[in-house]
């Protein structure tokens, strides 16, 4: 039988009143009690400083903060890794909801997770427990500052942040709803930036989902203690939303962020060490095309039987009532059935759903005190994606090509598309263990890093050997953004704390140094008087993405014609317009130049007609049309309205898309009314520098503010730090942070 999905039309039923909820949530709250003088500090940015008088209460507190800052947030994620969201909330702009629920079910995030919660250690569940009763005492607390579909969500369990953890890192980064779209054909949001399959999925409008992370080693710090930056890009509001905190308890001292609704940070520093993430390209997400046959699905020569379930779950409508759809799963051995090419099943296998300890592995990861208790924590393979990178107060730097990579055989194109199920021969016989893995560990170069590219270049000009390693578990491709990082990392023998902060801002396009000069050779020899003219604005464009920047907008237009529209190169149709081909031993200087001279004028030639017709002139500035605000499609999802600035704030916008080698990325929304506003990119990010005994100092920022919730004063205040490049300090001591103070929860 198909995958089938049956709509069953059913009368208007109103909704349970959310007073009954509340008093539910209020008695929930209200079994927990953390240790008197227990505290929330928040400082002038939003931030919350957690003073607890043990772990257990830190978690709680983590918890209300959480909450406090985004309550409704809050309770929709929740709602949609239940499969709930378009019960409460109904189908949202472009189905959005109601896709995330049929995703859940199909997967049947719940069930497993009910395993997965009775799977953690009693000290481990003991916090995800005062973490969830944190989440209920706040509400409890503060009912005005839920709407109505909000507190249908409560009570929140221990049992919804392990279902939302599951969700959010298995079925969004690892796998991702897009799966169920039909085979070459793009998905219905096309614009939404959900994490696709790879991070360099062509539904990422013209930029690549992921982030920046550089560790650096004391032998290429001026101080001569390491450094790191975390400088994650995701959207800039919806269920990926970063929040900064502190977490104090004893023994501990943590500092960083992770998306609301998790109880550990994935990024975080302590007096001890450092780690940050940026997504990878690894693929722990295959597809298997399913031969059927007498009702049911051959392997190995063999009919075999589909394994079903059914889930219900109801859509609330435009006028109150609501329907009722049923999620008709079916079960390969390679797991679920998620949509049909040319009437073949496709059938879908994620990784690391026999490994529940994700939350547990990065908690202990946070709190070790050395690089010998973090990579054992490694070494448990428990979080099933991610680059990793490392640092510490010792000097230590890692890169990790982290990755539930499946131990199969074929090469990374093989796997690039569904292959045949009907054989045991293409079935995955385990994971990759963590010494498989690519990694550099301290390396020569003094840095590591990651922009998302592969992990061939991590500590470049020390090279990982790629036959070394299964030719599956990643692909090779040029990405100029990283080319820019590594660039800014190995031009300085040596680089001080306030260089790491100029760097972090540069908006300077690589490709830009890659072509531009043959561009502007190739048009002095050209006839065209409309090339001339626009190579004249080139010629005197500064190669960045400031909001002054005229030149700009041009040449990026021009990109999206010589590369590809997205101005990606993950494919040979996109590089074949270099002279020099890419070599992934040489990062800094290749690909480059121009293979058809003729052509890249032409090009030149539309690419003017095309930036005049859209910005108005080939040499606006580039804040004229990129704009920093806050808006309805901040999260990413194009498909809903734009709408006005929120609080009217609308400033000139820096920095841009990745592809074109800016390392201060934006991804620019669609051009509406004249203006483009950011989707994705820096959103939270952190600076930090060792000393011998812990941190000497740190600088962060929350583009989009500590607080989603409505009428916040924490929501586009730091929107002029974005417009004017600047960092604002990490207070960690007391004295500090009272000095900052904007209010205090004390329990």
């Amino acid at each position: 039988m198909p995958l089938r999905r049956r709509i069953l039309s059913i009368a208007a039923v109103a909704l349970a009143m959310s007073t009954s909820v509340s008093v539910v949530a209020q008695a929930k709250a209200a079994s927990y009690k953390p240790v008197k003088g227990s505290e929330i500090l928040w400082d002038k940015w939003g931030v919350p400083h957690v003073f607890a008088k043990n772990t257990k209460d830190m978690f709680f507190l983590y918890g209300y903060a959480q909450t406090q800052a985004h309550a409704e947030l809050m309770m929709h994620v929740m709602a949609a890794s239940r499969g709930r969201s378009s019960e409460i909330y109904g189908a949202g702009d472009g189905d959005r909801n109601l896709k995330t629920d049929r995703w859940v079910w199909l997967n049947e995030i719940p069930k497993r997770s009910e395993v997965w919660l009775g799977q953690q250690t009693p000290e481990f569940r003991g916090y995800l427990e005062a973490f969830a009763a944190g989440i209920n005492a706040y509400a409890a607390a503060h009912p005005e500052k839920l709407s109505h579909e909000a507190k249908q969500v409560l009570p929140i369990t221990s049992l919804d942040i392990i279902q939302h953890t599951h969700h959010f890192v298995n079925f969004e980064f690892v796998s991702n709803r897009n799966a169920m779209e039909p085979h070459g054909v793009a998905p219905t949001t096309q614009a939404s930036l959900e994490l696709p399959d790879s991070p360099f999925a062509p539904t990422n409008l013209d930029m690549q989902d992921g982030s920046n992370g550089w560790a650096i080693a004391p032998s290429h710090t001026v101080a001569g203690g390491a450094m790191m930056l975390m400088n994650p890009h995701l959207s800039m509001g919806g269920e990926t939303t970063y929040f900064e905190a502190q977490l104090v308890a004893p023994g501990i001292n943590l500092t960083g962020a992770s998306q609301v609704g998790l109880p550990v940070m994935r990024f975080c520093f302590s007096d001890y060490v450092a780690i940050t993430n940026t997504v990878n390209t690894g693929t722990g997400s295959l597809q298997f095309k399913i031969k059927e046959q007498d009702g049911g699905y051959l392997y190995d020569g063999k009919v075999m039987k589909y394994e079903t379930a059914q889930y219900p779950f109801r859509v609330k409508q435009k006028d109150g009532s609501f329907t009722t759809e049923v999620v008709q799963v079916q079960k390969t051995v390679h797991g679920p059935i998620v949509r049909r090419d040319d009437g073949s099943p496709i059938a879908l296998m994620t990784s690391g759903l026999d490994r529940p300890f994700f939350l547990e592995q990065y908690w202990k990861m946070d709190t070790s005190h050395n690089f010998a208790e973090y990579e054992a924590q490694l070494k448990r393979v428990q979080v099933p994606t991610y680059n990793i990178l490392y640092a510490d107060r010792d000097g230590h730097i890692e890169y990790l090509f982290n990755s539930m990579a499946p131990r199969r055989t074929g090469d990374w194109a093989t796997w690039t598309r569904p292959v045949d199920g009907s054989t045991s021969a293409t079935m995955p016989t385990g994971y990759l263990t963590y010494d498989e893995l690519p990694k550099q560990i301290d390396p020569a170069s003094g840095y590591v890093q990651n922009s998302n590219e592969p992990p061939w270049d991590a500590s470049w000009p020390t090279m990982m050997d790629r036959s070394k390693y299964p030719a599956y578990i990643s692909s090779f491709f040029p990405l100029f953004r990283s080319d820019r990082g590594l660039r800014m990392l190995s031009e300085d023998q040596k680089i001080s704390f306030d260089m790491l902060l100029q760097k972090k801002f540069s908006t300077r396009m690589e490709m830009a140094d890659r072509v531009l000069d043959d561009l502007l050779t190739d048009v002095d020899q050209s006839s065209s008087t409309r090339a001339k003219q626009a190579a004249a604005v080139l010629k005197t464009w500064d190669r960045q993405a400031e909001a002054n920047s005229r030149g700009a907008l041009l040449f990026y237009t021009w990109a999206q014609k010589f590369v590809s529209p997205s101005v990606g190169m993950t494919t040979a149709a996109a590089q074949k317009n270099f002279a020099v081909p890419y070599d992934y031993n040489q990062p800094l200087t290749t690909p480059r130049g121009i293979k058809d001279p003729k052509l890249a004028v032409q090009m030149l030639v539309d690419a003017a007609d095309e930036t005049e017709k859209l910005y108005g002139s080939i040499d606006r500035p580039w804040g004229d049309v990129m704009k920093l605000e806050i808006n309805g499609q901040s999260d990413g999802n194009t498909a809903a309205t734009r709408g006005p600035a929120l609080n009217g704030v609308s400033l000139p916008g820096n920095g841009g898309y990745g592809n074109l080698g800016i390392f201060r990325v934006f991804t620019w929304g669609p051009l509406l009314d004249g203006k483009k506003t950011p989707v994705h990119g820096d959103g939270f990010t952190i600076a930090l520098e060792f000393s011998k005994t812990g941190i000497k100092q740190a600088k962060t920022f929350v583009y989009y503010g500590e607080s989603s919730q409505a009428g916040s004063p924490f929501h586009t205040d730091e929107l002029p730090l974005m417009e004017k490049k600047q960092w604002r300090d990490v207070w960690r001591t007391r004295p500090e942070i009272l000095a900052n103070l904007s209010s205090k929860d004390t329990f």
